[in-house]
């Protein structure tokens, strides 16, 4: 129990990082909407004479910054939903922490990527909807799979419900690293350093939880 608590501890010193970052990329990104949407420029004034409306140069965002955008906003989506679950349903007070933890770490991404795919002049997901040309897909659970989690509760529910998620996470981390690898934004590109932080902290835990460490 002390080594599971004192990993907790370090999964929340993950996470409070990962927040950090995350309020990074947020506060870069809103120089970009000072200037006008498309307009991030790295935090460089905008020219007084520039229209409000000037497009953004196309070096300041690329076709693998939509494609993080558009995939991780579904997978996001599914986590929450996956975590608000398990106040009703967990037997376990780590798992409910847990879950709680994911919910209030990807709200706030889910509402800083759709701001930043509307300034592109790009479609937000609708929701329920995943974009399969996007990198955004690995890991998502299907159909099949939520409805059973929502038919599960007690430890077959933390079970279920950490298996699962750690295979959500996996995938979440390697578009992440596709971001960083490919990606131009530096708003995306530091949301991908938060969350391959984060969720690593997180797979760590719950391979722990289940006896796998």
């Amino acid at each position: 129990m002390t080594t599971e608590r004192s990993l907790v501890r370090r999964t929340a010193a993950a996470l409070a990082t990962g927040a950090t970052l995350l309020v990074l990329a947020a506060c870069g990104s809103g120089d970009g909407d000072s200037a006008g949407h498309g307009g991030h420029n790295g935090g460089t004034s905008a020219s007084p004479s520039a229209p409000a409306s000037a497009p953004a140069s196309p070096a300041q965002h690329n076709a693998a910054d939509t494609a993080f955008a558009k995939g991780m906003i579904p997978h996001h989506r599914q986590a929450v939903e996956m975590a608000a679950l398990a106040p009703s349903r967990a037997g376990s007070t780590e798992v409910k922490t847990l879950a709680e933890a994911i919910r209030k770490a990807q709200d706030p991404e889910i509402r800083t990527l759709s701001g930043w795919l509307t300034s592109w002049g790009e479609q937000v997901p609708a929701e329920g909807a995943v974009d399969h040309s996007a990198h955004g897909t690995g890991g998502m659970m299907r159909a099949e799979q939520m409805d059973e989690l929502k038919g599960a509760s007690g430890k077959a529910f933390d079970t279920a419900f950490m298996q699962l998620m750690i295979e959500h996470h996996e995938g979440a981390v390697a578009m992440a690293r596709t971001e960083q690898a490919q990606g131009a934004f530096p708003g995306a590109r530091t949301m991908a350093e938060a969350i391959i932080t984060s969720q690593s902290a997180e797979i760590e835990l719950m391979n722990k939880l289940l006896g796998k460490n």
